[in-house]
């Protein structure tokens, strides 16, 4: 497979009709929606990539908007399709590979530990020493001089 680059004009020229429009905010509140051909850059830079969403580069828009919306055109089969028109039969390869790693994913959250030990919290990386308790006390863990 070739290295990732984002479309070009006459591609997405051919693939723009394939995607939902989204509907302006009826509010002016909130964030203004991200351009979607920015979005769709910032999907196929993660799924070439095999990097993590997280790992995206800046240029794009943030990367919970363009698994948000991954997710979205996956399950609609809409990202299926705009492959399709974009590489041929290498989306083939590229859909299976994310397909793959969203499995791993999905089993990895839903396994517990095979020791039987607590598994790491995400957003922390602590895991309790057996015997502790799960949550960490921040009020009790110091304590004040009188």
């Amino acid at each position: 497979m070739t290295p990732h680059r984002d479309i070009t004009d006459e591609e997405w020229q051919r693939v723009a009709p394939l995607l939902p429009e989204l509907r302006p905010r009826s509010e002016l509140r909130g964030r203004p929606l991200a351009n979607t051909r920015s979005v769709l850059n910032g999907v196929l830079w993660v799924m070439y990539s095999g990097a993590t969403w997280s790992a995206m580069p800046r240029k794009y828009p943030s990367y919970q908007t363009c698994h948000r919306r991954f997710k979205a055109w996956h399950e609609s089969g809409v990202l299926k399709r705009v492959t399709d028109q974009l590489f041929g039969e290498a989306s083939e390869e590229l859909c299976n590979t994310m397909q793959a790693r969203m499995r791993n994913h999905q089993l990895e959250e839903k396994q517990p530990a095979a020791d039987g030990a607590v598994p790491a919290t995400p957003a922390t990386g602590y895991a309790p020493q057996s015997g502790t308790p799960a949550v960490f006390d921040y009020a009790t863990s110091f304590k004040y001089a009188a």
